[in-house]
């Protein structure tokens, strides 16, 4: 699956757009992460813990994406934009997002 943030992709032709896709994920944190991230609010530093959460969330986002255009008879994806939202403050709401389209090289 060619996936890019621009509008077309350089070498191919848009033959077809198929649609809005995307795809999401909630996460909800750990009491463990909450109390790590109080203590390194008071020494500072990377949030290991949750920056391992937010890459996995983000990958479980963008495979349930490209299953949708798949499933769309999509090649590509154009467009391509992630999005997070908090989620009652317990955890975070993740989607991609872009428009499926059927890609041919020139």
């Amino acid at each position: 699956m060619l996936i890019t943030t621009a509008n077309d992709l350089p070498g191919y032709q848009i033959e077809e757009v198929l649609g809005e896709v995307f795809g999401l994920t909630v996460r909800i944190r750990n009491i463990g992460s909450q109390m790590g991230a109080s203590l390194k609010a008071i020494v500072g530093g990377e949030l290991r813990g949750l920056t391992k959460n937010l890459i996995e969330s983000r990958n479980e986002a963008t495979s349930r994406m490209i299953e949708e255009a798949i499933s769309k008879g999509g090649n590509a994806i154009v467009a391509f934009r992630f999005d997070t939202s908090e989620m009652a403050q317990m955890g975070t709401e993740i989607c991609a997002y872009g428009t499926a389209v059927r890609v041919v090289k020139l």
